[in-house]
């Protein structure tokens, strides 16, 4: 029997900052509550839309990533997580022609690069606000600027009243793009921001109230059937046999994955990898003082906000001493990003005071002069590891602000940009730890 193919459509804006997150969490939850099925995805490498996607289709949320991942990766894991679905809804990232200077494995990273991919059609979010007529030129600008990608409609957002929408429809009409709703100024439908962008869905208590009045105000304003009719089949491609291989093995057959509000940014689609390769991964709190799984034939700590829990994680004593008695046994130990710095001797808060940390890298950062590190990158491995061999190309990307104070172990990674320039980031190793602040999302191991 031959899978269902997906069927999907992608929601876009010209800018960041116009609401696409707002109306594809609206949908999510709005189309959920009538009883579609609906696979969200995010285009990009973004962690913390996922988790708020998660809670508003009540479905897990991957990411697809044109510069990380390759076509027959990103189609593959599409066809897989979507197959049982009613409609994929993927968010896009910054404006929709938006990517890295240069191509990487599927293109430059762009949703306009993803809908060209997939063939499913872009539903745009325009932020209207201080304009009529001007945001029809916009979207016809953007229906324009290359012919792989469809705009089968537009949602206008932050509209000031039904006289600002009536001078506004009519010049749509005119160049063939339908309106499928609009959306007022309204306070309530923002969510809460911090440094790396919104604040977590977990930690959010009203979540729920949240998104059911985002869902609300999406039904009310939005033709939900008019939405659903934009959505087109996923184009046929090259074979995806590889599909869920994503060129990074799990670490070994049990992971103990540290997992809380400190260490919340572990990609779905490489969990969901290795679990497909026979891992068995346990997840342990840090913040709730637990030690990994003794058991556990690796550790990986991911990315996060250590900086918000920089002295709760320093008095862990009992997740400390478990992480130095693994690595003391060799244990392999991974740190990505706020996974790094919790692993370094020391954690300088945004306020000045230090924090002691595991103490298992020579390693101090701090956040008390914030600098923003932000792009994607390439990295080849210098010694095997967790990420692979030694020689082995892995993805990613980078995004913090910690500086760091002192470092003294050896390089883990030969690290470029997304144009090729090498770059500062070398990561480090000792005996069976490792850590960088490279958030990795695919790789070229065996």
């Amino acid at each position: 029997m031959t899978a269902a193919v997906p069927r999907g459509l992608i929601i876009a804006a010209p800018r960041s900052g116009a609401g696409k997150t707002t109306v594809t969490l609206g949908l999510l939850r709005a189309l959920a509550r009538r009883g579609t099925v609906v696979q969200p995805f995010k285009c990009g490498p973004d962690y913390i839309d996922l988790a708020f996607h998660t809670v508003a289709a009540r479905r897990t949320s991957y990411n697809l990533d044109g510069w990380a991942m390759s076509a027959p990766q990103l189609m593959g894991l599409v066809s897989d997580v979507a197959a049982d679905a009613d409609v994929a809804i993927v968010e896009g990232v910054m404006g929709l022609f938006d990517g890295a200077p240069q191509p990487g494995r599927a293109g430059r990273g762009s949703a306009a690069d993803l809908a060209s991919l997939l063939g499913w059609p872009v539903v745009l979010v325009l932020d209207v606000s201080g304009q009529t007529e001007t945001a029809a030129a916009v979207a016809l600008g953007c229906a324009r600027f290359r012919d792989d990608v469809p705009i089968a409609g537009v949602i206008l957002n932050r509209v000031a009243s039904a006289r600002h929408r009536a001078l506004i429809e009519p010049a749509f009409a005119s160049i063939g793009i339908g309106v499928l709703g609009a959306l007022g100024r309204d306070a309530q439908l923002t969510l809460p921001e911090r440094h790396l962008g919104l604040v977590q869905a977990q930690e959010i208590t009203a979540i729920e109230t949240h998104l059911d009045h985002l869902a609300g105000c999406i039904s009310a304003s939005v033709d939900l059937d008019a939405v659903l009719a934009c959505a087109r089949p996923m184009r046929s491609a090259a074979p995806v046999a590889q599909a869920s291989h994503f060129g990074i093995r799990p670490p070994a057959q049990r992971v103990a994955l540290a997992s809380d509000a400190a260490f919340s940014f572990s990609y779905p689609h490489l969990l969901r990898h290795w679990r497909a390769e026979g891992a068995d991964i346990v997840p342990f709190s840090p913040l709730h003082d637990e030690a990994p799984d003794p058991a556990a034939g690796a550790v990986w700590l991911p990315g996060g906000y250590p900086e918000l829990h920089a002295g709760r994680l320093a008095s862990a004593q009992v997740f400390l001493d478990g992480l130095r008695t693994m690595a003391a046994r060799g244990i392999p130990i991974h740190g990505e990003c706020g996974g790094y710095m919790v692993l370094g001797s020391g954690l300088e808060d945004a306020q000045g005071e230090g924090h002691a940390m595991a103490g298992l890298l020579a390693l101090e950062t701090s956040f008390a002069k914030r600098r923003l590190h932000l792009g994607y990158r390439h990295a080849t491995l210098l010694a095997d590891g967790s990420l692979g061999r030694k020689g082995d190309r892995v993805h990613g990307h980078e995004f913090h602000y910690a500086t760091i104070v002192s470092e003294a172990d050896d390089p883990l990674i030969d690290c470029r940009d997304a144009s090729g320039h090498a770059i500062a980031e070398r990561g480090a190793r000792r005996g069976s730890v490792t850590g960088s602040f490279l958030h990795v999302l695919s790789g070229e191991g065996a």
